[in-house]
C-alpha cells in the first residue's frame, strides 16, 4: 500500500513552523549547532586516543579540557590586546568621526549642487522617516539574546560536547532506531555524509583562518602597524566571509593606519595585499580544503548568508554555509527532495 503524500500546503506550513521555532528558540538551537560542530572537530582525536586503549569517556574529557585550555589562552591574548586598544580608542574615535564628517560634507555638497540643477517649480518637499540605526552589539548578539545568553551558551557547551563525544556509540545506535528497518541503511549513509561534510568544512576553514591570521600578522608587523595581532585576528576571521570578507577585513588596518598615514598610498598598498590574501585563500586554499565537502552553488551560498544572517545576525553568517550544505546532504538522500539538492549543488 502506497504511503499518502503530503500536499504542498502542508509542507509550507511545516517549513513555516520550523522557521518560527528557529527564531524563538534561537539561543537553544545555536548552542546545539555550535556544540555539534565542536564535537565533529574533536571526535577524530578522541577516536585516536580510544584506539590507544584509553577509555572513551576519559579521552573525551582530556581532549575537551585541552581544547578549552587552548581557547582560553587565545582568548586571553585577544582580550589583553583589546584592553590595550580600548585605552587608545578616544584617539581613533576622533579620527573616525572626522572621516565620517568629511564624507557627510561631500554628500551635502552634492545635494546642494543637485538642488541648483533641479528647476524651482518642480521641487517638492518630502517627509523622510529616519529609522533607528542597528547597533553592532545588537547584530552580534542577535539570536543569542544578550550577554547573559552568551554566558549561558558558554556554560552549557562543554557539557554538551562532552556527552556527545563520550556517548557517541549509544547516541548513534539510538538514532538509527528512530528510523524503520528498511530505511536505516539510507539514514546511516546520510549521517555519514553529513559528518564528513561538517568535519571537512570546520577543519578546512580553521586551517585557512589560521593561515590568513599568520599572513596578515606578518604583513602588519612588517609595516609597523599598531596592534598587529589584534588587527590580524579580526581581518583573518572576517576574510572568510563570502562577499563581505574583503571590505570588513580592510576596516581594522585602515582605522589603525589613519593615526599614522596622511596620504592614500599606504592604504592602497594595504588594500592590495589583503585582497591578494583573500584571492589566494578563496581560489587555492578553500577549494582544496573545503570545496570537496561543501558542494554549493554561488546563488545558494548568497541566499543562505542573507537569510541566516537576517535571522541570527553574526552567528547566522558563520553557520549559514554548513546549514545550507547540511540541507543539501539530507535532500540528496530523501525521496522526493532530490531536485532541491540538485538546485543547491554546483552548476
Amino acid at each position: 500500500m502506497d504511503r499518502p503524500r503530503s500536499n504542498p500546503s502542508v509542507r509550507i506550513i511545516a517549513v513555516g513552523m520550523i522557521l518560527m521555532f528557529c527564531y524563538y528558540a534561537s539561543s537553544v538551537i545555536l548552542t546545539l549547532l555550535v556544540s555539534i560542530l565542536a564535537a565533529f572537530v574533536l571526535d577524530p582525536v578522541v577516536n585516536l586516543m580510544e584506539r590507544g586503549r584509553m577509555p572513551r569517556a576519559l579521552s573525551a574529557l582530556l581532549v575537551l579540557l585541552a581544547a578549552m585550555l587552548i581557547l582560553s589562552l587565545l582568548g586571553y591574548l585577544f582580550v589583553d590586546r583589546v584592553d590595550q586598544f580600548a585605552g587608545d580608542w578616544p584617539r581613533y574615535s576622533r579620527l573616525l568621526k572626522t572621516a565620517v564628517q568629511t564624507v557627510q560634507d561631500r554628500i551635502d555638497q552634492l545635494e546642494s549642487r543637485f538642488r541648483e540643477i533641479v528647476p524651482r517649480g518642480r521641487t517638492r518637499v518630502r517627509e523622510v522617516a529616519i529609522a533607528e540605526p542597528v547597533s553592532l552589539s545588537r547584530f552580534l548578539l542577535r539570536g543569542i539574546g544578550s550577554i547573559y545568553g552568551v554566558l549561558l551558551t558558554v556554560a552549557f557547551m562543554p557539557f554538551l560536547v562532552f556527552f556527545m563525544l563520550a556517548s557517541k556509540r549509544s547516541l548513534w545506535h539510538h538514532t538509527m532506531e528512530l528510523f524503520p528497518l528498511e530505511r536505516r541503511h539510507r539514514a546511516k549513509q546520510t549521517l555519514d555524509d553529513l559528518s564528513k561534510m561538517l568535519r571537512g568544512y570546520v577543519m578546512g576553514n580553521l586551517i585557512v583562518m589560521f593561515v590568513l591570521i599568520a599572513a596578515t600578522f606578518v604583513f602588519f608587523w612588517l609595516i609597523d602597524l599598531e596592534y598587529p595581532f589584534l588587527a590580524a585576528i579580526v581581518s583573518g576571521i572576517v576574510n572568510l566571509i563570502p562577499y563581505l570578507g574583503v571590505p570588513l577585513a580592510l576596516f581594522p588596518p585602515f582605522l589603525l593606519g589613519a593615526a599614522r598615514y596622511t596620504s592614500a598610498g599606504p592604504f592602497v598598498g594595504i588594500a592590495l595585499v589583503l585582497i591578494a590574501f583573500h584571492v589566494v585563500a578563496v581560489n587555492l586554499l578553500v577549494p582544496k580544503l573545503v570545496g570537496p565537502r561543501v558542494r554549493l552553488n554561488a546563488l545558494a551560498v548568497t541566499v543562505a548568508l542573507m537569510f541566516w544572517g537576517w535571522l541570527w545576525g553574526a552567528v547566522g553568517l558563520v553557520l549559514a554555509i554548513p546549514i545550507a550544505a547540511g540541507i543539501k546532504v539530507v535532500c540528496d538522500h530523501v525521496d522526493g527532495w532530490e531536485p532541491v539538492g540538485r538546485w543547491l549543488g554546483p552548476t
